[in-house]
């Protein structure tokens, strides 16, 4: 028989033992620590940060991120869910939950953090600017206003707004750019831009940008001016910005005129683009641009001007082209083939070039006057022709063109005119075209001349014209006769 208490010994020895080796095997410990709970803006980048878990034994984790709570309406999402570190943009106001699950051999532990996020409430603009001011992003948000203009406001010093600026303006109320000190810049960027809005959605809610002012500082780059056109402008004018008075001016890149109840852009007669590069115009109820005619120059051919607005075309008013000593005025052809209208006759006092692809629309009843010391050159090309011609297809839907042109660079190749000669351009004469008074001179080739209400071409006894303008050029539905010469 054993001895009792030997027995209880070895019993203790091996219970003693057993547990030791337990001890040695046991798993690690694992703990997933999430951060602590964050209060937050709406549109505000959120990290979330796992750097603090961590596994006794120092085993590398592996980690997984998820929201598990987030305000009805919300789509934020996590950038990356199997970081260490990740991060999320809240875009409604309320609570989000985020889970963190940390893993390795050892097994698994989770942890979750509470975000809570807000809308900053915006700053209420109500007066006028006197005084140099900076109008900075103070709301993370790009949906929700920094800003909030209750009544006009008429600045008469330096504006400068940040990017990512947004302000809200409430029903026809307007910013006023005024002369004698007022100057507005406003340079976002393709990241942020500057937001120019009603307070509400919705076409014409309100009144839009007047710029008076002469200031080469004036500069707006990377912004959008939606909603505009409640009220007019000026005259009976609606747009998203107006540039009104002698010698206003701004440059203008990379703005988007959209949704205005008017026409997106608008330059009277004396102002002028200090710059104007890739601007899209949209779904403006009318012509996203309405200018003098010394200011089409200055319209960048990758600019869009045709995104569904009331009339996809560039107005024009009644203007001149004035001279100048040394330089042709160019009018170009745009990538997205916008053509010109003139809804004002026009006086040409210089030299006028017209680029081949070039198409000008006349409304009812306009001509185009080319002074004796100016002179038109329209060439085109076999490829890509000028056309002027009628809004309508109408016979005789507009008046003409009249030259009196001398000189040896008023010529016409490649272009094909029709729809003159509504009424009598000069002479009791109805016509395309006219080449009419002392030594005035136009060489036609290559070009389609027809639907007119008179003559095709009309030639007074002074004046010339190639010697084969019948055989070099097409002619069709002229009433009265291809070409009348005087003798």
């Amino acid at each position: 028989m054993f001895n009792k208490k030997l027995l209880a010994a070895l019993f203790s020895l091996v219970f003693l033992f057993t547990r030791c080796t337990d001890d040695e095997v046991e798993p690690g410990s694992l703990t997933a620590k999430a951060g602590a709970d964050q209060q937050v803006e709406i549109g505000s980048h959120v990290t979330l940060d796992g750097t603090g878990s961590s596994d006794s034994e120092k085993k590398a984790l592996s980690f997984k991120w998820s929201l598990t709570k987030r305000p009805a309406g919300s789509s934020a999402l996590l950038t990356t869910s199997d970081t260490e570190k990740t991060t999320f943009v809240p875009d409604e106001a309320g609570e989000y939950e985020a889970e963190l699950t940390v893993s390795n051999s050892n097994g698994e532990s989770k942890d979750k953090v509470l975000i809570t996020a807000s809308a900053a409430e915006p700053l209420v603009l109500d007066g006028a600017i006197t005084v140099k001011t900076v109008l900075k992003n103070r709301v993370s948000s790009p949906n929700l206003p920094d800003y909030v203009v209750k009544k006009n406001i008429p600045v008469t010093a330096e504006l400068t707004i940040e990017p990512g600026v947004v302000i809200a303006f409430s029903r026809d109320t307007r910013l006023e750019i005024n002369d004698n000190g007022g100057i507005l810049i406003a340079k976002g960027t393709a990241e942020k831009k500057i937001a120019f809005r009603g307070l509400e959605n919705g076409k014409g809610y309100w009144s839009g940008i007047v710029l008076r002012s002469a200031s080469n500082a004036n500069e707006m780059e990377y912004a959008e001016i939606t909603d505009a056109g409640s009220k007019p402008l000026i005259s009976t004018i609606k747009a998203g910005i107006a540039l009104v008075g002698n010698n206003a001016q701004i440059s203008l890149k990379n703005i988007l005129f959209s949704n205005n109840d008017g026409f997106g852009l608008h330059a009277e007669h004396a102002t002028t683009f200090r710059g104007f590069a890739n601007n899209t115009f949209k779904n403006n109820t009318e012509a996203p641009v309405l200018v003098d005619a010394e200011l089409v120059k200055l319209l960048d051919e990758n600019s869009a001007f045709t995104g569904g607005n009331g009339r996809n075309v560039i107005e024009i008013i009644q203007s001149s082209l004035t001279a100048t000593a040394t330089t042709e005025t160019l009018w170009k052809g745009f990538k997205d083939h916008t053509p010109y209208r003139l809804v004002g006759s026009l006086t040409v006092k210089g030299a006028w070039k017209l680029a081949p692809g070039t198409t000008i629309e006349m409304a009812r009843d306009l001509s185009i006057y080319i002074e004796s010391n100016a002179y038109l050159n329209a060439k085109g090309t076999k490829e890509s022709k000028i056309v002027i011609k009628g809004v309508s297809a109408n016979q005789g839907y507009w008046r003409g063109i009249i030259t009196n042109s001398t000189s040896t660079e008023s010529a016409f190749d490649y272009v094909e005119i029709s729809g003159g000669g509504s009424s009598p351009i000069v002479s009791g004469k109805k016509a395309n075209i006219a080449v009419y008074g002392t030594n005035a001179r136009l060489d036609i080739k290559n070009s389609s001349i027809a639907n007119s209400g008179g003559y095709g071409v009309f030639v007074n006894y002074q004046a010339k014209v190639n010697a084969d303008i019948e055989t070099i050029n097409t002619f069709k539905d002229n009433p009265e006769g291809n070409l009348l010469k005087e003798k």
